[in-house]
């Protein structure tokens, strides 16, 4: 019981979709209906709105370190360890995947997991924010920037955190990021991939 005292609301957290809210404030069509249809920074920023953009991949990635700084606060309250951490980190993943808000339809998590990097270790998180810049301004293709960032948050897991749960939290993250961006990877196949910052016209 003690443990669903942090995943729940991790869970809940996850759920919430800032690229909805963001849309929402600044009366933009609503993310799901246009571009790629996923409700995260870089198909709101397809509307034109770079504020709208900022705000949702901020709320996004700041949901995903707040939940694993909260758990880590509370957890030896609770009597857990990095295994209840690593629980709720990964919660939080899954509540923007999959939140109950929205039908169980979310985004594909790169802001998210983002912020749980950052949350498990500075470093970690900055060397991966790093890897997607660096992709994301040399090829503009925010999906292959994500790929690669996620094909390597393993690795720096297994460097600064060694083998642990927060370490397989990073794996299934990882995984489940390549799985969602799977219609983007045949996108950059093909030459359909649209590039950063191109503007919906649907």
């Amino acid at each position: 019981m003690t443990l669903i005292a942090l995943v729940l609301p991790a869970y809940l957290l996850g759920s919430i979709s800032f690229g909805v809210l963001a849309s929402r404030f600044f009366q933009l069509p609503d993310p799901r209906t246009y571009g790629s249809g996923n409700p995260g920074a870089t198909n709101v920023l397809r509307s034109g709105k770079k504020s709208a953009a900022i705000f949702t991949l901020l709320g996004d990635a700041g949901k995903g370190w707040l939940a694993v700084a909260l758990a880590e606060y509370y957890a030896p309250f609770l009597n857990l360890g990095n295994e209840a951490v690593a629980a709720a980190a990964l919660a939080v993943f899954l509540g923007h995947l999959f939140p109950v808000f929205l039908h169980f339809k979310g985004g594909k998590g790169v802001a998210t997991a983002l912020g749980i990097l950052l949350g498990f270790n500075l470093w970690m998180g900055l060397l991966a924010v790093t890897i997607w810049l660096a992709v994301a301004v040399i090829w503009r293709f925010s999906s292959l920037a994500a790929i690669a960032a996620a094909g390597l948050a393993p690795f720096y897991a297994l460097f600064f955190l060694g083998f642990e749960a927060r370490t397989l939290v990073v794996f299934i993250m990882s995984l489940l990021l390549i799985w969602r961006h799977k219609s983007n990877i045949a996108g950059l196949i093909s030459g359909r991939e649209s590039r950063i910052g191109k503007r919906s016209t649907s």
